[in-house]
């Protein structure tokens, strides 16, 4: 059973930084490489949004509200995903989610999320 688990929200000043971090366990193979991974991201009372996402060939793309401020990477030899995060605004206040994508041939996995506050 294939699990993805986030770590590193909490509450931040407008202007500081978060990492935050999502382990995969579970999967035949090292998850993060071969499915395309991505980070999302759901504020209350708005939908879920696409934050950032690598493919599995490297690809790279941000949502435009982030772009320039948060960057997305992985580890394949922790299989882990992260996504740095700096100069948060208030309006980066939300629950995060992490994605693992290996459609058609492979699942499409949730982590539980994890909750990011910036406020002063």
């Amino acid at each position: 059973q294939v699990q993805l688990v986030e770590s590193g929200g909490g509450l931040v000043q407008p202007g500081g930084s978060l990492r935050l971090s999502c382990a995969a366990s579970g999967a035949s193979g090292n998850l993060v490489s071969i499915y395309a991974m991505s980070w999302y991201r759901q504020a209350p009372g708005k939908q879920r949004e696409l934050v950032a996402r690598i493919t599995t060939g490297g690809s790279i793309n941000y949502a435009d509200s982030v772009k320039g401020r948060f960057t997305i990477s992985r580890d394949n030899a922790k299989n882990t995903v992260y996504l740095q995060m700096n100069s948060l605004k208030p309006e980066d206040t939300a629950v995060y989610y992490c994605n693992g994508d290996g459609r058609p041939i492979r699942g499409n996995y949730w982590g539980q999320g994890t909750q990011v506050t910036v406020s002063s």
